[in-house]
């Protein structure tokens, strides 16, 4: 899923409405957690929300919309409490729903749409709103596009995913004459979590010296930025950098990688973090690091604001140290921030802050793909650095936020630039896969466009396939131009220690509706160089290429091959392939 800014959406033209509910004000208040009373006690102000964007097929009847959100609002107790300022602070006080309309938010002459969204929530979605949430409906002749947006203090990121589900969920339910979430348990409040974290007990004496020490070692405040960010006197506009820095192949790759370390993705990702870091600032990365606090299965289907801030210190590059560090840090985030730091979170000019988002391990899931789903940040003013990692089906995914002066766009620009490069630099070198066999490694990788005329020998290198190839290469180049262009498409080489083609498969992954709309893994093009027959590479290579379709959602693997190729038969019968259907082909 997309991490982008409010200003770079680029929303087209439309119709903009927004739902008004209203809430009516109780006597009953809430526990009002750590993280939301820092939150709410910055004041009113724009740009303290976030939001979800996604696409519907069709444009929803109004009143069913509006249903539809009604549900999802009662659902979650989150969305039913609203802050106020109070005499020892900001409490957080329970609300009833009362009516709602919708109302239509007009796109000014020369307005992009996604300023007026921008204008919408930065108005609506205020921490001492009531409430301070809105939906919101975009309407286009290619199609509505849905906004659930809040302030932050109700909602993280994996809320947002929770609302866009539910409110689809809730969408259906209504269209069908159903009650929405009928027969379903209903998720605890936010509220009872921060209950329950404050009769957790006391913070043992360990953990409270280990933050001490942290935070001496970063001056008595929260991290900073390690390089100069410019003039520090107030916040200055932002500066929203959105970059894809591994696709679907060298994220997996990267994956390996980590394995291979015995470590996450997210500790080699600390570790050139760390590198980066040394060789810019000849410092440690020193980093605010968010972390989760559902600790319960329970909380997984609640909204609300489940993270804690810790603190990432990191100085030996190394991926176990990394690691470590990692370790740290969550275990730093287990405890209550107001038993260890009291009423308030120290900071400075240039807190230095980095979140990591791995969707593809989130009990909670959307079609994001299908429906260009996009978390969408506010456009704000900042003295700080926040980096956003976000890790899905299609790569890793980076947004950093960063004060627009000269001195940040040099010195941040060029630590994003080196860490990138980093990142990219360690995919390509594990990208694809490592085969063991007899003693000796190949490496698997997806075949470049000079890898061809070896394919081609390897496709010609038998008696049947001969009669049926082709002397003229640029055919072969302009199929694999296609083939590289689709990413449904895996052409893949081994290579042995010297980088010689030894082996190859191509590999397509086919989403279906049969079989209950199982994606499948088709392998075409089998072959190992001739030298190296015998020896193990076909079997291994085959091993690898299921580890490809499991980790792109297939569940069946199936090929094809001549009727002729006896042997053949036998290798792929060994593997467990069963000829449970007849090919039939037709020229065209």
């Amino acid at each position: 899923m997309r991490l982008t800014n409010i200003a770079q959406l680029r929303l087209p033209f439309g119709h903009l409405s927004g739902y008004d509910l209203d809430v009516v004000p109780t006597d009953r208040l809430r526990p009002i957690s750590f993280d939301q009373r820092r939150h709410v006690g910055e004041g009113e102000r724009p740009g303290s929300w976030m939001a979800l964007s996604f696409r519907l097929p069709q444009s929803p009847p109004a009143d069913e919309l509006a249903a539809a959100w009604r549900a999802v609002v009662q659902r979650h107790g989150t969305l039913r409490t609203v802050a106020e300022p109070g005499p020892d602070g900001p409490v957080l006080r329970e609300v009833e729903i009362g009516d709602g309309r919708w109302v239509e938010h007009p796109v000014a002459p020369g307005q992009a749409v996604e300023d007026a969204l921008r204008r919408v929530l930065d108005a609506t979605c205020t921490p001492f709103a009531l409430p301070s949430h809105r939906l919101c409906l975009l309407e286009t002749a290619d199609g509505p596009t849905v906004v659930v947006a809040a302030d932050h203090s109700h909602v993280d990121m994996w809320s947002m995913l929770v609302l866009a589900r539910d409110l689809l969920a809730a969408l259906e339910a209504v269209r069908g004459g159903r009650t929405p979430f009928a027969g379903m348990p209903e998720p605890p409040d936010f509220a009872e979590h921060t209950a329950a974290l404050a009769e957790r007990p006391p913070v043992d004496d360990d953990l409270r010296a280990r933050w001490a020490e942290v935070m001496r070692g970063a001056g008595g405040v929260m991290p900073c930025f390690p390089l100069p960010l410019g003039p520090g006197d107030s916040p200055q506009p932002e500066r929203v950098e959105v970059r894809d820095v591994l696709d679907v192949d060298a994220s997996a790759a990267l994956g390996v990688r980590a394995a291979e370390e015995g470590v996450s993705t997210l500790s080699l990702v600390v570790a050139a973090m760390t590198r980066v870091t040394r060789e810019l600032a000849d410092r440690p990365l020193r980093a605010v690091f968010p972390v989760h606090s559902r600790y319960e299965p329970r909380w997984h289907d609640s909204a609300g604001w489940f993270i804690t801030n810790s603190v990432l210190t990191s100085d030996d590059p190394s991926p176990r140290a990394a690691a470590a560090a990692v370790r740290e840090a969550v275990r730093l985030g287990s405890c209550s921030l107001a038993d260890v730091l009291g009423d308030d979170m120290p900071t400075a000019p240039g807190m230095f802050a980095i979140s990591w988002l791995d969707l593809r391990r989130l009990p909670v899931r959307v079609d994001s793909r299908g429906l260009q789903a996009q978390y969408v940040g506010a456009a704000i003013r900042t003295d700080g650095v926040m980096l956003w990692f976000v890790l899905d089906e299609s790569g890793l995914h980076l947004r950093c936020r960063y004060p627009d002066t000269d001195e940040a766009r040099h010195h941040v620009g060029r630590w994003l630039d080196r860490l990138v490069t980093e990142l990219r630099a360690e995919a390509s070198e594990a990208v694809g896969g490592l085969l063991e066999v007899g003693g000796r490694r190949y490496r698997v990788q997806r075949a470049r466009r000079t890898d061809v005329p070896a394919v081609v020998g390897l496709l010609s290198d038998d008696p049947i396939a001969a009669v049926r190839e082709s002397p003229e290469l640029a055919r072969y180049e302009a199929a694999y131009d296609v083939i590289a262009a689709d990413p449904a498409q895996y052409l893949a080489v081994v290579r042995d220690d010297e980088g010689t083609v030894v082996a190859t498969v191509q590999l397509s992954v086919v989403p279906g509706l049969s079989r209950a709309g199982a994606t499948r893994l088709e392998l075409e093009g089998v072959r190992v160089a001739s030298p190296w027959r015998g020896r193990g590479i076909g079997t291994a290579m085959l091993a690898w290429a299921h580890d490809h379709g499991r980790a792109r959602g297939a569940s069946l693997a199936q090929l094809a091959t001549d009727t002729d190729r006896v042997d053949a038969h036998r290798f792929y019968a060994r593997l467990g392939y069963e000829a449970t259907h007849v090919g039939m082909k037709l020229p065209l």
